[in-house]
């Protein structure tokens, strides 16, 4: 008997017709490229290109959604060696980290990231019995034996996983030196960066004076200004440009834009910048720079990304010990439709302004998001996001947004990942997704079987690519 991880007919319709069409369109697209235009890669491992050293440290420590999980059952953040102390990673305490994780596998039933491991393991390095405690030693000596060979370094896989296109992100003063180690070494790999300037838009970010200090210096413009401050963002986004940079990422905890008369900016620059911010600076900042940078977005033609309605870094104990983006982001309500009015009065007919909204508030998509998109020409509807990149999440996506905003109004897929080893195993789940939904549409006569084909190609690849300026 032949022994498999994942059925090849996984996330498909039970309805035998229906499952039939969804295989016939997941057949046409299934080795189309992949387009990853936003997620969380280090960059660094295509600048250097040196072998992943461990399983551990290649699917478990960079990967928030398996910390959360364990430790929602009470282990340890400090068992898995990660965060700005672990130290270094001796193979010893790596191997300790794996079986802990092999002792819990059990806790991702039901869950997207056991379907993403279980089809690296598969898929990966040719594994076929579940991962337990008693084979925990013998999928770590495996894959790290695997991990070993040339044809798995990072730029190896890459070819292989049939990426042709991946953005990281990177911090508005980052130095950018890997990108630009990666555009020097003549690899015909297309790896770009992402503009996220939080650390210097946000008043309530840690060290926040500090960083527009640094901006200051970095960008050679007076950041004392309202309009030197500005400037400041415009000479970074360009460095970022010169680097491929197609879009701007912006992670903000509520859809609040503000459209301030320039006297009113100039004063409220100037309580920020003093460190003198009042009650509700902070949140009308963050929403007049929203503003300003989609205006600088019509300048320049990167997309802009906002990224709402998460509470970030909730746990303050994890946050302080650990750092940010350690996996405690938690969805909260959110008001799409009053929050961005004043920047949609102000830019949001403007040709060639491309805006992807992602939400952690699942209730707004149908009520809100999918009205907006529909109406909006500079708006696009981000794909299922963080809790809701999951296969009845992304079900439930297309079926609030597709009656009103359709399927055009949408930037396709992008994996959001921090694992190298997820990004094939996420868009193979996304696109079976599509197509069993798709599927759904044509058993019920809503939808021709050719216009399925169509619209499935289109999610892969044209419209990500429409969406990011690829085209």
């Amino acid at each position: 008997m032949t022994h498999s991880l994942t059925h090849p007919d996984r996330l498909f319709p039970s309805d035998p017709r229906t499952r039939e069409i969804a295989r016939e369109l997941h057949s046409a697209i299934v080795d189309l490229p992949v387009i990853s235009p936003h997620g969380h890669c280090d960059p660094g491992w295509f600048a250097l290109d040196r072998n992943f050293s461990d399983p551990t440290a290649l699917l478990v420590q960079p990967d928030h959604y398996v910390l959360r999980m364990l430790v929602s059952q009470g282990i340890r953040m400090d068992d898995f060696g990660v965060g700005p102390n672990a130290g270094e990673r001796r193979e010893s305490q790596q191997r300790r980290v794996w079986k802990l994780f092999a002792e819990n596998y059990h806790l991702f039933h039901g869950t997207p990231t056991r379907m993403w491991l279980d089809h690296g393991f598969e898929h990966l390095f040719g594994l076929d019995e579940p991962l337990s405690a008693a084979n925990a030693d013998h999928y770590f000596d495996c894959i790290g034996d695997i991990l070993q060979q040339q044809s798995f370094r990072p730029r190896a896989l890459f070819d292989r996983f049939g990426v042709e296109f991946l953005a990281t992100t990177e911090d508005a003063l980052d130095p950018l030196a890997d990108h630009a180690a990666i555009a020097s070494s003549g690899w015909p790999g297309r790896v770009v960066t992402t503009y996220r300037p939080d650390s210097v838009i946000d008043p309530e970010f840690p060290g926040f004076l500090g960083n527009i200090d640094r901006l200051s210096v970095i960008s050679g413009c007076d950041t004392a200004t309202w309009e030197g401050y500005l400037d400041a963002h415009r000479r970074r986004r360009q460095a970022f440009r010169e680097m491929g940079a197609v879009a701007t990422d912006h992670g903000v905890p509520l859809p609040v834009t503000e459209d301030l008369p320039i006297a009113d900016c100039h004063a409220l620059w100037s309580r920020v910048r003093s460190g003198m911010a009042g009650k509700g600076d902070a949140e009308a900042f963050r929403g007049q720079m929203l503003t300003e940078m989609a205006r600088m977005s019509i300048e320049d033609g990167m997309t802009m990304q906002i990224h709402a309605g998460s509470r970030r870094n909730y746990s303050r104990a994890v946050h302080d010990r650990f750092g940010r983006d350690m996996g405690f982001d938690i969805p909260q309500r959110s008001d799409f439709v009053g929050g961005l009015r004043p920047l949609l009065n102000a830019v949001g007919h403007e040709p060639g302004l491309r805006i992807i909204l992602f939400t952690l508030d699942e209730t707004t998509l149908g009520r809100e998001l999918a009205p907006l998109a529909g109406a909006y020409p500079a708006l696009l509807l981000g794909p299922a996001w963080w809790f809701f990149d999951s296969p009845d999440g992304m079900r439930r996506f297309r079926e609030l947004t597709t009656e009103t905003a359709g399927f055009w109004n949408t930037a396709g897929f992008n994996d959001d990942s921090r694992s190298l080893a997820s990004i094939p195993a996420r868009h193979d789940m996304a696109r079976r997704v599509d197509c069993a939904f798709l599927a759904s549409l044509v058993a019920d006569h809503r939808l021709g079987e050719s216009d399925a084909h169509a619209i499935a190609e289109a999610l892969t690849v044209e419209l990500p690519k429409r969406a990011y300026g690829l085209e």
